[in-house]
């Protein structure tokens, strides 16, 4: 697999090997060895899968205590995947970093512990998987605004397409006023 740096530390994309013939492919999209030769030592507890329809908004979360971190994939469709750095002891603290998955490409997005995440639908629905570190917490919850102009996430808004949020992520808080970590 390849593993590529991205502007946020620890946030990385993972381009998995294909092996493929006429058939179709095979490719592992975890192994705890070949994550760890490359640096990524992590240890999943929960397994999570969505099925969204074109303009659905999910993010941006994060969670203060029971932290997740989150390795990304998208098994139907296309989305754009983002994360912002929620440390304020990070020289990169409210930066973001977003990149196209997609069942085609087959790239996953590792995004760890400290960050927010969030997904929006280009293609006419997406599934997305995604492996988690700790449990997912309800009472830790917090929504990062997707839309906030000082994080500024340049979203790939499909025109003409409603952009589709739940009751708790058209709540999200801006930066200066959302909880974060140390």
């Amino acid at each position: 697999m390849n593993v590529i740096e991205t502007p946020l530390s620890g946030v990385r994309i993972i381009e998995p090997k294909i092996l493929g013939d006429a058939r179709g492919f095979f490719m592992e999209t975890w192994n705890e060895l070949e994550f760890a030769k490359a640096g990524l030592t992590m240890k999943f507890v929960q397994d999570n899968h969505s099925l969204s329809t074109q303009g659905t908004l999910r993010g941006m979360h994060y969670q203060l205590q029971h932290t997740q971190g989150k390795l990304v994939r998208v098994i139907s469709g296309e989305v754009f995947d983002a994360a912002v750095d929620m440390r304020r002891s990070s020289p990169s603290f409210g930066r973001w970093f977003g990149v196209t998955l997609s069942a085609e490409n087959k790239r996953m997005l590792w995004v760890p512990e400290g960050f927010a995440h969030g997904f929006y639908v280009v293609s006419p629905q997406a599934e997305v998987q995604y492996k988690c570190t700790d449990f997912y917490d309800p009472g830790s919850q917090q929504s990062l605004a997707w839309n906030d102009p000082v994080v500024g996430i340049h979203w790939p808004l499909v025109p003409g397409v409603e952009t589709l949020l739940s009751a708790k992520d058209r709540q999200g808080m801006a930066l200066h006023d959302a909880r974060a970590f140390a």
